[in-house]
């Protein structure tokens, strides 16, 4: 079963507004897919209930407690109903200069409390070749799974995004994609085993929109899609569930 990720980042702006939004979801929603929705903190107690689709959150804390002014921790998010939380990703490491130690302590955190983590990686920008890519990549998964345990990584996704490509308008190619996959899985086996790696869901995520989607997901190695601002648009998103469906 493919996965599809809606990361509303900071948006909507009303509950309103965010209960219409989820309404299409679950309405759309798909029995060859999961599809998790990631809304902003505000909107979580919302949906806590509604079947169909599954909650996650854009972030964590890596303490459950504590005089942390203005952070969510995860024992908070599970207990608000989230299985999935998002981490490091790009805009996060950019505007809030999220370091890969930081974003390892959040993901044994969140792992702990019993959240699934769906750990955001990419390369700020096209080398070319992919030699450049993988040594980011690569630095990327092994400050960020430092220290997890093998019996965790079943509740690990990866989520390729190469930054140029995120609200670009411009997305990977999906042979690229799926080399960057291959690439990941082979980083994982050589951190946690070849079984785990082969096993690793990769999702790619960057410009996914409605008209681009169906070539990546049917790379067999593609594990589904990580949707930014298309997720926005109930049309276009029950598209992209929609042409996702007909890969499977």
């Amino acid at each position: 079963m493919k996965i599809i990720v809606a990361n509303w980042k900071m948006n909507p702006q009303s509950v309103i507004e965010a209960r219409s939004l989820f309404g299409a979801f679950k309405k759309n929603s798909s029995k060859k897919a999961e599809v998790i929705v990631c809304p902003p903190f505000l909107f979580l107690p919302v949906f806590s209930k509604i079947a169909n689709v599954k909650l996650g959150a854009q972030n964590c804390f890596f303490e459950n407690s504590g005089a942390y002014t203005g952070e969510i921790s995860p024992l908070m998010l599970k207990n608000a109903g989230c299985e999935y939380v998002i981490l490091g990703h790009s805009e996060r490491r950019r505007h809030l200069l999220e370091t890969d130690e930081m974003i390892g302590k959040k993901i044994k955190a969140a792992l702990s409390a019993g959240l699934k983590v769906i750990l955001c990686v990419g390369e700020q920008e096209r080398a070319g070749e992919f030699d450049l890519e993988a040594e980011i990549v690569g630095g990327q998964l092994e400050g960020g799974l430092d220290g997890v345990k093998k019996t965790q990584m079943r509740n690990v996704v990866i989520a390729y995004e190469p930054v140029w490509a995120i609200g670009t308008g411009v997305s990977d190619t999906p042979n690229q994609t799926l080399q960057a996959a291959i690439f990941i899985r082979k980083k994982i086996g050589e951190m946690f085993g070849r079984n785990i790696g082969q096993e690793q869901k990769v999702l790619y995520g960057g410009s996914v929109t409605s008209k681009n989607v169906k070539p990546f997901v049917e790379q067999d190695g593609i594990d589904g899609v990580l949707v930014g601002g298309a997720s926005l648009n109930a049309g276009e998103f029950a598209k992209i569930i929609e042409r996702v469906g007909e890969a499977c």
